[in-house]
């Protein structure tokens, strides 16, 4: 539904929400280095402010009203301009518009309300930082292209803002870029998303190209890759690579590998625990609010083609799976505060992308949701321990600070809770969402009891969760210090307090609008508020019509969050066994028995980092140097630019040699070069001519030499060897020119070419064959080649 009648200050009402944290970074970074920090942070958290104020009336006004009536399925949809329009037989246009709909309104919810508190907090944390306005410039700029990546009416525009989340990463992991190691974490950051984007654009191209004949899909539109008309185009077989499947499989999968990048699955989540090495309120922005979400979002909201494809759901829930087991593992031993969240961040990313794989895509939103409330504070958490802690982020020299910092106690315990799946927080309900989708899942194609499957595995995952982050919790606030700094850590300022106690509220109450549906009870309308809300936006079908999910029955309703609660209680039971209270000793004594080999492995996070290393980055460091040896360094340094040097110092040398300001030696020259030159100039090819067999003809070339040729030489022939010029006997004119055809028989046994120089004093040279002779000897030629005697000499 086009709404652009829905205006502000002369611009769509959509163009504002990203554009006004747009407008803060612009500001900050150009003027900021003059600006006060009162007025930096003001503008920056202001921007993101008032964006929060528009997408919130966007929702409230147009948006729910759509929705009562049935409507918002399409959204409001505003165009701003015609950003690209080409081609004539395939025509293309892409324009530059946005799209608020049911899901992307949340996402515009998330990302400026938790973008709000991280700028807050941000003032705090970062007071004595140098480069304030550059640090809000980038975070604005970073939340202004998150925006427009989730607010995005096609494809074009939506990659505009996936490419401006990478590259604020980069800007912001490598912040202090002067340490090389953080400025090493921002390149592999920006180089692992860049394998990523290039899948991505090859997804969307794959998808314009396949369906272009359609006509639906010249601009990408969301709306046209939604249409009837296009799953018919997505079941279509496809051959791409060797495989053949599905259209939606290849283009599915392609996008999904852009999806990896952005949102840290296997084989690319590489990057984000060294994404620690930013500011921790970066850290929290981009776990929780915008770049690691991206891909998420991207396959919800492209639900309609993922769900044509039961290949690119498996190849997805199983490496959700995967990377939520995987990444939980290397967890356990990790003893860096953010590290520990990092490879949380990326298990709980694992647990979404099995939702979106299994089709159970609210529940990969609600869990989005719910997960951006309590990682974020869990971050922040952890930056304000470390503020207390002057810096440190070893949990091992931690302990205690439940007593010190009363106030980031309190709120993390609430978080931990939250992410352990604790009852009536908000990460218990949208957990449970996501197992109970997988119990009740086996669609046609899949393996049998797969579903049921992946619910094992992600219990296991889910199980590790609960106990990673209480040992955490343990070691860090519970016992007593055990380090100087420890002992004497405080209470961070009220500005970073604030934003902690906001999130730790959201992280319990957020999750009680996705009640579970339990038949024959009543609740208010809200609790189920989420489903009913994100319906519209996402399919609930496969291609062939039939249900994605079906509903359970009270009994395994409840007995699958009974078993859920029951394995985050469990979780947080083994960590406090083993560290709660410092009861480090009997760590020890585990790790170096029994556990030693789990506990080196988890440590060493499996070594996935050193085989990338011994795989892929010495051989290519290798070959990088190689290269530069060969080409740059010989080829052009040593054989074109010393080269050229030596030749020009040769010279030079020479020409000192000569001008020694000896008047004979420059006589001397001179007489040595003009005999040289009128030997040159006097000397004169000896004329020739050619001749071969062509069928019954001999054609006769002209040789004259140089000196001849191009000067007004007149060319004459004697065919029968009486050594007067001949005429042509076909024509009767002379015969003259370079080139002379005739019949072998009116050829005699002597041919002489006279050349006579028209130039005043010229003389005429002549040169003879014995033609017939020669031609005699000769073998004939084969039949249909042109043959006769080479080309000779006088």
């Amino acid at each position: 539904m086009d709404q652009s009648q829905l205006k502000l200050l002369g611009l769509p009402l959509l163009v504002w929400i990203p554009l006004l944290p747009l407008l803060g970074a612009l500001i900050n970074l150009t003027i900021g280095k003059r600006l006060s920090k009162s007025a930096v942070h003001t503008i920056a958290i202001g921007a993101v402010a008032l964006a929060f104020a528009v997408g919130l009336y966007a929702l409230l006004e147009p948006l729910r009203k759509m929705h009562a009536a049935g409507t918002s399925g399409t959204g409001l949809k505003q165009v701003l301009y015609t950003w690209i329009e080409v081609g004539k037989d395939v025509h293309f246009k892409a324009e530059l518009a946005f799209r608020l709909d049911t899901l992307s309104a949340v996402m515009v919810m998330i990302v400026t309300f938790v973008g709000t508190l991280i700028h807050i907090y941000s003032t705090g944390y970062m007071h004595d930082e140098p480069r304030y306005a550059a640090y809000f410039g980038y975070l604005n700029l970073f939340t202004g292209s998150m925006l427009i990546l989730v607010l995005a009416a096609n494809l074009p525009v939506m990659f505009i803002g996936w490419e401006g989340v990478g590259l604020c990463s980069f800007l912001l992991i490598g912040f202090w870029f002067t340490n090389e190691s953080y400025a090493s974490a921002g390149r592999k950051a920006f180089v692992v998303n860049r394998i990523g984007d290039f899948a991505f654009l090859l997804g969307m191209f794959l998808l314009f190209w396949a369906t272009k004949d359609a006509g639906f899909a010249q601009s990408l539109d969301f709306q046209d890759l939604e249409s009837p008309a296009a799953v018919s185009k997505y079941v279509d077989q496809f051959s791409f690579a060797g495989v053949n499947d599905r259209l939606a499989a290849v283009a599915g999968v392609l996008l999904f590998i852009g999806a990896a990048g952005k949102s840290a699955q296997i084989p690319l989540y590489v990057w984000l625990p060294d994404a620690m090495a930013g500011p921790t309120p970066v850290s929290a922005l981009i776990h929780a609010a915008t770049m690691v979400t991206a891909g998420v979002y991207m396959i919800c909201r492209l639900s309609v083609l993922f769900a044509s494809s039961t290949t690119a759901m498996i190849v997805i829930a199983t490496v959700g799976t995967l990377t939520a087991l995987a990444a939980a593992f290397m967890a356990f031993a990790q003893t860096d505060l953010k590290k520990v969240l990092a490879y949380s961040t990326v298990s709980q990313l694992g647990f979404m992308f099995v939702a979106a794989g299994t089709g159970n895509w609210i529940a990969a939103v609600f869990h989005l949701g719910t997960h951006a409330f309590f990682k974020a504070g869990l971050f922040l958490g952890a930056g304000s321990v470390m503020h207390g802690m002057n810096g440190s982020g070893d949990i091992e020299q931690m302990g205690g600070l439940r007593k010190k910092m009363p106030i980031t106690h309190a709120t993390f315990l609430v978080y931990c809770l939250a992410i352990a799946g604790f009852p009536l927080t908000a990460g218990f309900f949208s957990k449970d969402e996501i197992l109970a989708g997988l119990w009740m899942i086996n669609p046609d194609g899949w393996i049998p009891h797969y579903g049921k499957i992946l619910w094992v595995l992600l219990s296991v995952a889910a199980l590790g969760t609960a106990f990673y982050m209480w040992r955490l919790y343990f070691l860090v606030f519970s016992g007593a210090p055990r380090s100087d700094t420890a002992e004497h850590a405080h209470e961070s300022p009220r500005s970073m307090t604030f934003p902690l106690v906001v999130l730790a509220v959201l992280s319990v109450a957020g999750g009680w609008i996705g009640w579970p549906h339990l038949s024959g009870v009543s609740m208010p309308g809200w609790f189920h508020g989420l489903s009913s809300w994100l319906s519209p936006s996402v399919t609930s079908t496969y291609a062939e019509g039939t249900p994605i999910l079906h509903h359970l029955s009270n009994g395994a309703t409840l007995g699958l969050m009974g078993a859920a609660t029951t394995l985050g209680l469990v979780g947080i039971l083994l960590a406090y066994l083993m560290y709660g209270g410092g009861r480090k000793p009997v760590v020890d004594r585990l790790t170096a028995g029994p556990l030693a080999g789990m506990y080196v492995a988890s440590k060493n996070k499996l070594w996935v980092d050193e085989a990338y290393e011994a795989a892929i980055i010495r051989p290519f460091r290798a070959l990088a140097r190689g290269t530069f040896e060969i080409v740059d360094r010989f080829m052009i340094d040593t054989v074109l630019v010393n080269g050229a040097g030596l030749v020009v110092s040769m010279f030079s040398r020479l020409a000192r040699w000569v001008q020694n300001g000896q008047v004979q030696r420059y006589m001397l020259g001179l007489v040595v070069g003009a005999a040289v030159v009128f030997f040159f100039a006097g000397r004169e090819q000896k004329p020739s001519f050619d001749y071969r067999r062509e069928g019954g003809d001999l054609i006769l070339t002209a040789r004259p030499g140089e000196g001849v040729a191009g000067q007004g030489a007149v060319l004459s022939w004697d065919i029968n060897g009486d050594g007067v010029a001949d005429a042509d006997p076909a024509t009767g004119e002379p015969l003259a020119g370079l080139v002379v055809r005739l019949r072998e028989g009116e050829v005699g046994s002597r041919v002489t070419l006279f050349i006579k120089r028209s130039l005043e004093h010229g003389k005429t040279v002549s040169v003879t064959r014995r033609i017939r002779a020669e031609v005699a000897a000769a073998p004939a030629p084969s039949p249909g080649a042109v043959g006769g005697a080479p080309a000779g000499g006088n």
